[in-house]
């Protein structure tokens, strides 16, 4: 993929990028050996899902000055991601993550060591360089508030001046109840978050404790009652529920979710949708056209062992569309 380092980025992403290593066989933590080493963060699955898309991607983050933080940038850089926007820091080192192996379709465990960690200090300063004026779209987590209270204000901050700029933006609440001093906190955090949104993408588990709701309808009204165009609900197997006005007609519908032969580790699914949904309406395709390509992406994440492994280039893309039956 060719870079253009001139060329300012068109879509940006921020948050944590951590080092993963892969338990190389199944079973708990302590008993594994051998670890595969590979590069995680929600934010950086869909910045690089987006990029292999051919969308000019920007990354804003920080690492730390080690051999892990450089292989960060390298990786990103490689997957044609913009790095203008990561910085360096030389006081503290960059976030690694463990992960098992796991068997049979199970979400495996994880384990972090990402306090005090180069990202975990983000702060509204890192997007000083960033010229919002010539940004099409922000991808927003709920995992930068998370990180620390200088890291939830960078996400206020990003927010506001990509809504002022007439960005998009779209928010997946990606939930981390364990970095956050408590549930209601974090409640509220990411639905203030969430209504600087247009697009906003939850899980229905994560819907429903985030308002309160049970229904995808239900979850979907209380986005939308709060200025979002349109909330896209993720399922799991049974595909996605969209409601929205894009295109400005309230619309509803679920779209059925892909078949899947083997499911061998659902970390990632979540970001593969994401990618799905942003690049369909960033292409401008109907809503419908958006979720089921979100649900497509999603069911490649699932079927390897990394978080952004399976994340297709436009020419595949296009190919495994095709072979879609019509909607």
């Amino acid at each position: 993929m060719s870079h253009h380092p001139t060329r300012r980025p068109e879509i940006l992403s921020f948050g944590e990028a951590m080092t993963m290593f892969v338990a190389e066989t199944p079973g708990e933590l302590a008993a594994v050996e051998w670890f595969q080493r590979r590069i995680a963060g929600a934010d950086t699955n869909v910045a690089i899902g987006l990029a292999r898309l051919d969308f000019r991607v920007g990354w804003l983050s920080r690492v730390g000055d080690d051999g892990f933080g450089t292989f960060i940038r390298r990786t990103l850089e490689a997957e044609g991601v913009d790095c203008r926007f990561l910085r360096t820091d030389s006081e503290r080192p960059t976030g690694l993550v463990f992960k098992e192996r796991a068997v049979g379709g199970i979400d495996p465990n994880v384990t972090y060591y990402r306090q005090g960690s180069a990202a975990s200090c983000l702060a509204p300063s890192d997007a000083d360089s960033v010229e919002f004026s010539g940004l099409r779209h922000l991808h927003a987590t709920g995992i930068p508030p998370a990180l620390s209270p200088s890291a939830r204000e960078l996400s206020w901050q990003i927010m506001e001046k990509a809504r002022i700029a007439a960005a998009t933006i779209s928010f997946d609440p990606n939930l981390r109840p364990s970095l956050w001093p408590s549930e209601a906190e974090m409640r509220d955090t990411l639905n203030e978050l969430a209504a600087k949104a247009d697009w906003v993408l939850p899980g229905l588990a994560e819907g429903r404790l985030l308002t309160g709701q049970h229904s995808p309808e239900a979850i979907a009204d209380f986005y939308l009652a709060r200025g979002s165009t349109a909330v896209m609900i993720k399922l799991g197997p049974e595909g996605s529920y969209y409601r929205g006005r894009v295109g400005g007609n309230l619309e509803s519908f679920t779209a059925p979710g892909i078949p899947v032969a083997e499911v061998v580790d659902t970390v990632g699914a979540g970001d593969g949708y994401a990618v799905g949904v942003i690049s369909a309406l960033l292409d401008g395709r109907s809503p419908r056209e958006a979720v089921h390509r979100g649900n497509l992406i999603g069911s490649l994440a699932i079927q390897v062992v990394g978080d952004m492994e399976g994340l297709p280039t436009r020419e595949r893309l296009a190919a495994l569309e095709a072979a879609l039956p019509a909607i």
